[in-house]
């Protein structure tokens, strides 16, 4: 078996280009759901929100770190796993937390806000507890990641598509509200089917080393789920919040994560791996404690 530190995915800079286009048509159709006075009704009372926030870049990062110490991953797989923690909430979080009776206007809300902070606080994560744990620190040192074209890379995928989908929806709202449900299923088809693709063209170097990642991923994501839940239980906002951010902390946005993994790693092993499996695990865990959760109504 070849070292999963050392193998790069096949990726061809064309599907690289179309990763980009697809997360751009995701974001779009997410900023469907908002206008500029969701934002305002929002610092009105930001609790919540700032305890999501919170929860998604600072806690989550901070337990993949202790995981990592505890667990010592391979440093490409460890890499991945801080890559993922450091991704704002994933395009599927908003239709899970709403399957799940949560709050689903401060999940829209905390997508957008999380994916704008992200410009920031997304490469910052990756540097920082990158930098803390010296396997992955000498793979950051290796790749030469420079933070501020991270940041450049995310505002034009990310930063873009939001604002002309909220401009879309402020200026033409019925037009935004006809296309605003196929666009959103039609994003979350062509991501799954593309990761299908990427799978089928990589399968034996999945089939390898799936099993090495499989276990780290669900643990990570577990952890994910029950730190927002804590975090959200100790700030005391109500069940109905708790909700939307206990899901927002759970679902990453693993398609952003492979972009950044082959546009700034070249497509890494085990940093590829890590965030193809948490695309597939976190939609089944999400839908699971969806389907759980929408047996009770959370109070309010």
């Amino acid at each position: 078996m070849s070292d999963i530190d050392a193998i790069a995915l096949n990726f061809s800079p064309a599907s690289l280009t179309l990763l980009n286009a697809i997360l751009a048509i995701v974001m779009f159709s997410i900023a469907l759901d908002l206008k500029p006075a969701d934002f305002y009704n929002v610092t009105r009372a930001p609790k919540s929100l700032l305890v999501g926030l919170a929860s998604q870049f600072v806690v989550l990062p901070a337990l993949t770190f202790l995981m990592i110490i505890v667990v010592e991953p391979r440093p490409s797989i460890a890499l991945g796993l801080i890559l993922v923690a450091a991704c704002p909430g994933g395009n599927i979080s908003n239709f899970i937390t709403h399957r799940a009776g949560g709050n689903t206007a401060l999940s829209v809300s905390m997508t957008a806000f999380a994916t704008m902070g992200a410009i920031a606080l997304t490469p910052f994560n990756i540097a920082f507890w990158g930098s803390l744990y010296a396997p992955t620190n000498a793979l950051l040192t290796r790749t030469a990641i420079d933070p501020w074209q991270v940041a450049l890379t995310l505002s034009l995928m990310l930063a873009l598509p939001l604002c002309a989908g909220i401009a879309l929806n402020s200026i033409k709202p019925g037009f935004a509200a006809r296309i605003r449900k196929p666009m959103q299923w039609l994003s979350m088809i062509i991501f799954v089917a593309f990761v299908l693709l990427a799978l089928a063209a990589n399968w034996n170097f999945f089939l390898n080393f799936a099993g090495m990642v499989a276990l780290l991923v669900v643990l990570h994501n577990a952890l994910a789920l029950s730190g927002g839940f804590a975090v959200a239980t100790l700030a005391g906002v109500s069940a109905y919040d708790r909700r939307a951010i206990m899901i927002e902390t759970g679902i990453q946005n693993s398609g952003l994560g492979l972009i950044l993994i082959f546009a700034f790693f070249g497509g890494l092993g085990g940093m590829a791996v890590v965030a193809a499996f948490w695309g597939i695990w976190h939609a089944i865990t999400g839908i699971a404690l969806a389907s759980y959760l929408s047996r009770t109504k959370a109070t309010r």
